[in-house]
């Protein structure tokens, strides 16, 4: 089946399209791996800590016990921090079969701790969303704009017209590259510090990894 349809600046198809045998369509949705859970965030979640377990492997997307469900109105904000650079390739968003699927998708790159407020500001990709109920319908990323995240904030701003928004799976295709972090390096340093020269050096390794 094809999707020969414009979505705000990228356009979706089946996952089942791809090139890749079946055993192989789970790994390329692993970036859930990447994912610091720790510190990702859902704002309006109805339900605390249930925005993390729609970021689940592929083969268990059916798994339909695991969702998030707007609160106030219908809709959601992911936070979604990585433990790497992420160069994104590709977005899955599967929901119910009723008038809360979602049915607009914004993105948004490292932009920590967003607010609904900040989402008044351009995204850096807008899609139109259709009823995805199988979690085979995938939206493709402005690779040019995602090559180098490490933070993704996902907008869920509206649905197809309920009170509140469902979604049950959300996978993310891409590749992950590990952060040359500068608190290695102070660890490194920390654990064979000498006292004595402790304050002289110790913002020496922050700057020069930051920078």
């Amino acid at each position: 089946m094809s999707h020969g349809h414009s979505h705000g600046g990228g356009g979706c198809r089946c996952a089942a399209e791809r090139e890749e045998p079946p055993e192989q369509r789970g790994l390329a949705y692993g970036l859930y791996l990447r994912i610091d859970l720790e510190r990702l965030q859902c704002l309006n979640e109805s339900r605390e800590g249930s925005g993390r377990g729609v970021f689940k492997p592929w083969e268990e997307r059916a798994d339909r016990s695991k969702f998030v469900e707007s609160d106030a109105d219908e809709e959601l904000l992911f936070n979604i921090p990585f433990t790497g650079n992420v160069k994104l390739k590709g977005i899955i968003i599967m929901g119910e079969d009723d008038d809360s699927h979602p049915s607009e998708m914004r993105l948004y790159k490292n932009i920590p701790q967003m607010s609904f407020d900040d989402t008044e500001r351009e995204p850096d990709q807008t899609f139109s969303l259709n009823r995805d109920l199988t979690g085979e319908l995938e939206y493709a990323t402005k690779i040019s704009r995602f090559s180098n995240v490490y933070h993704l904030s996902i907008h869920i701003s509206k649905n197809f017209g309920a009170d509140t928004t469902k979604v049950f799976y959300i996978g993310l295709r891409g590749e992950w590259t590990e952060l040359r972090r500068h608190e290695v390096t102070i660890c490194n340093y920390e654990a064979s510090a000498n006292p004595a020269d402790h304050q002289v050096h110790q913002v020496s390794p922050q700057t020069h990894f930051i920078s």
